[in-house]
């Protein structure tokens, strides 16, 4: 056995009451349906389900690719990284009880009421809040950067005013005709932001109890607090740093996050000349190398696929975002990604890697459903297989062979 590991990836631990959330969006349609999902207040009881579950596979580290928040803000963060650290935590923001668009009382017909809509779970948001007991991550885990946790809404870097609005007492409920043909028309900037934002909010609000925990983290700092918790993730302003994997195994995980704007990953000249050298120095051994987005998606990532198909020793690029379950092989390579937490089926995975009798190797990978065991967790995995805009009907679990797959990597001399 060379190495056992597992992913985790887009688990969107949200903040399900922020004021900066923009769920009237999702009825837009595409590119927008996300903004809203009928399980989102208990993103991390499913989280914390599915690290039962990865505990009980006994795997030698976990890589946790991106997106592990929603929204950029400090009480996400402080929320997800204490469901992977183990013990108490507390999702509850704002004041007592549940202040947003799940509210029995909200007359519009668009989103899930728990209490009164089928299938009805009544008083289920007020036992979301509650806080609740998570088992830790018994193996190291490793970080690997998303968008969603460095961008507000995935797309833009916050600002003074944005995270007024995140902190602050009024929640957009409905945007103004200038709000929603700037959405419409996808000229969102955030200069073009902060002028919509400018005075009063640009549409119907409702009042909410202020938060300052939910004030919107810098992308120093967001790096900051996964380093520090994790124990990983080397130095510098991006999320570039390597790690062992097994005695004969490396880890190379790339940033392919953008910084001010924009979902879509990126591959820096600086970052092709840095996987090089770690490359070189992985020599004999066997890599696998994570990234939030598909490389072969980003800006200049052909040119690291190119990178990584040359070399002999490369056994697979990993990677989340698309919240769907993927495996194709290139030749040599292997390029898989994984559905997320967030949306139907929510599974993470796990990979194998054993050495083959002729000094090739074997790579193994399956996928892993969440423990159930926990009432919340279940009533969220149901709400993700009726979501008429999620996974299910999007076909994120992908085919069987996307699910679970063998491959057999020939020695690096063939």
């Amino acid at each position: 056995m060379l190495a056992t590991w597992a992913q985790i990836t887009d688990a969107h631990v949200v903040d399900e009451e922020s004021p900066a959330r923009l769920e009237m969006l999702d009825r837009l349609g595409p590119p927008f349906t996300s903004s809203f999902r009928p399980q989102e207040a208990l993103s991390g009881q499913l989280l914390a389900a599915v690290v039962r579950a990865l505990d009980a596979k006994k795997p030698d580290a976990v890589v946790v690719t991106g997106d592990l928040i929603d929204n950029a803000q400090a009480n996400e963060l402080t929320e997800a990284l204490a469901v992977l650290h183990g013990g108490r935590v507390d999702p509850n923001s704002g004041g007592p009880g549940y202040q947003g668009v799940q509210a029995a009382s909200n007359p519009d017909p668009f989103y899930y009421r728990p209490d009164v809509d089928p299938p009805r779970h009544p008083h289920l948001l007020e036992q979301a809040e509650k806080p609740f007991q998570s088992p830790g991550l018994s193996a190291p885990w490793y970080p690997v950067v998303g968008n969603h946790d460095l961008l507000v809404q995935g797309n833009l870097a916050p600002t003074p005013r944005t995270e007024a609005v995140a902190t602050g007492s009024l929640k957009l409920v409905s945007l103004d005709r200038t709000a929603l043909e700037a959405v419409r028309a996808r000229r969102l900037t955030p200069a073009r932001v902060d002028t919509l934002l400018a005075g009063s909010l640009p549409g119907k609000t409702m009042r909410v109890a202020p938060d300052a925990a939910r004030r919107e983290l810098t992308a120093p700092q967001v790096l900051a607090r996964l380093r520090r918790a994790s124990g990983h993730g080397g130095r510098g302003p991006l999320l570039d740093y390597s790690f062992a994997l097994g005695p004969d195994v490396r880890g190379i995980v790339l940033d392919t996050i953008r910084r001010r704007i924009g979902a879509s990953g990126v591959v820096r000249a600086g970052q092709l000349r840095w996987l090089r050298a770690q490359l070189a120095n992985a020599r004999s051994r066997w890599v696998v190398v994570f990234s939030h987005t598909p490389l072969p998606s980003c800006s200049r990532g052909a040119d690291a696929v190119a990178m990584l198909a040359g070399d002999p020793h490369v056994v697979a690029a990993i990677a989340g975002d698309t919240h769907h379950n993927s495996i194709e092989r290139h030749g040599r390579l292997v390029f898989i990604t994984t559905s997320s937490l967030a949306d139907w089926p929510q599974q993470a995975r796990m990979f194998r890697l054993t050495s083959s009798q002729r000094g090739g190797a074997e790579l193994e990978t399956w996928t892993v459903d969440p423990d159930l065991h926990d009432p919340l967790a279940r009533i969220s995995h149901q709400l993700a297989y009726l979501d008429f805009q999620g996974g299910r009907p999007a076909g994120d679990a992908g085919r069987p062979s996307d699910r679970r797959a063998r491959f057999v990597i020939p020695p690096a001399g063939r």
